[in-house]
């Protein structure tokens, strides 16, 4: 039997009759509201900010309010059935963990990353693993437990150190390889401008770099000024790729290959016809480019384009109901970023948890009441409107 995530609601409502009230806020704008009372204000700015006015980052969130599903009776949806196979792998729910590269400055004691790590043993959501992380990747694998992982790579210059990168990741176990294309290099981010705020510069997130062999090789001091490191990360991190590197990539693991960033679906079949195992349509939240349209429009037409490859989406979801309208639209699987992040920053572990069950709850209830009883179902022609 699939799980029942909306059963989450009953624990509420039955611990509330002992007096025992949610320790977390139940909405994002709760989470964002307290996140920003627990970050230091360098990492909110960077967590909550986006590229210039941020009004791609507003439109991502505007863009599931002209989408409606529609409801279907009499149809018995006392049980749904929310799994999903992404490459041969069966997941209790659609849901992952999108990457963020500086979670682990957001936990409360610092070690985010493994915090996110255990939150997704405990879930059953899979997490993809940023390169930068105050830890290793072999840490945060073996806090996963059960829950596949997929390692994010940000391509580096040197192709042995993106070699070893990857290699690291299919021994540390990870499913997958998740190649980020559109942050070569950084976008105009003024919060971050305004304050100054870059926290690789300041040698923080760089784990999976100072603890890589081919990285330490190239530096005169491997242990000693940090300042060293930083100054060598950043000459090679920025790769601005092309389709000439994309068999290089390919010939790098056999593990999925999963490029994220397409949104055109011009891009979304050459991308196919090179061999990648799967298409991950996101703007970074915003985060890297202003004034392009929202990651939401752009899903329909890379799920058409990908004929059948699994497609992965993550920009502007902030709820439960956001999820299945993604879900509606074609995606595989949809990610989740700052929601997940504020509550990380407000409890660690159990704040991952809480946030990741809400979603489910709510994602799980609405199918309910709206009588979907599977993903399937829910791309039914006539399912999803436009308001």
């Amino acid at each position: 039997m699939a799980p029942q995530f909306g059963d989450y609601q009953n624990e509420i409502y039955f611990e509330a009759l002992f007096g025992v009230a949610p320790r977390f806020p139940m909405t994002f704008a709760g989470l964002a509201e307290r996140a920003r009372a627990a970050l230091a204000p360098d990492v909110w700015s960077y967590v909550a900010g986006g590229a210039g006015d941020e009004h791609t980052q507003r439109a991502n969130v505007a863009a599931f309010e002209r989408w409606g599903l529609v409801p279907r009776m009499l149809v018995g949806a006392k049980e749904r059935d929310l799994r999903v196979d992404l490459f041969g792998l069966e997941l209790a729910s659609p849901l992952f963990l999108a990457p963020v590269g500086v979670l682990g400055l957001c936990a409360p004691d610092g070690h985010g990353d493994l915090a996110t790590a255990r939150a997704a043993a405990r879930t059953g959501v899979p997490m993809v693993a940023s390169t930068l992380s105050v830890d290793p990747m072999e840490r945060v694998a073996a806090e996963m437990g059960g829950t596949p992982g997929f390692f994010q790579l940000y391509t580096p210059t040197d192709r042995a150190l993106a070699e070893s990168l990857v290699h690291r990741a299919e021994a540390a176990g990870f499913k997958g390889i998740v190649v980020t294309l559109d942050t070569w290099v950084t976008g105009w981010r003024p919060r971050d401008l305004g304050s100054g705020s870059f926290p690789q510069l300041r040698g923080h997130c760089l784990a999976n770099y100072t603890s890589d062999p081919v990285f330490r090789a190239r530096l005169k001091d491997p242990d000693g000024d940090p300042r060293g490191a930083v100054m060598d990360w950043v000459s090679v991190f920025g790769n601005p790729l092309t389709w000439d590197d994309l068999p290089w990539l390919r010939s790098l693991t056999e593990l999925p290959l999963i490029l994220k960033g397409l949104c055109h679906p011009e891009d979304v079949r050459r991308a196919k016809d090179a061999g990648v195992d799967g298409i991950y349509c996101s703007n970074h939240g915003g985060r890297q480019a202003n004034g392009g349209l929202p990651a939401l429009e752009s899903l329909a037409g890379a799920v058409a384009a990908a004929d059948g490859l699994p497609v992965l989406f993550d920009s502007g979801v902030r709820s439960g109901a956001d999820a299945v309208k993604a879900l509606a639209l074609g995606a595989t699987a949809v990610g989740v970023g700052r929601p997940y992040v504020y509550g990380l920053a407000l409890g660690g572990e159990e704040g991952v948890v809480h946030v990741l069950r809400s979603l489910l709850a709510e994602a799980d209830l609405l199918m309910a009441v709206d009588g979907y009883r599977s993903l399937e179902s829910l791309r039914e022609p006539g399912a999803l409107l436009r308001c």
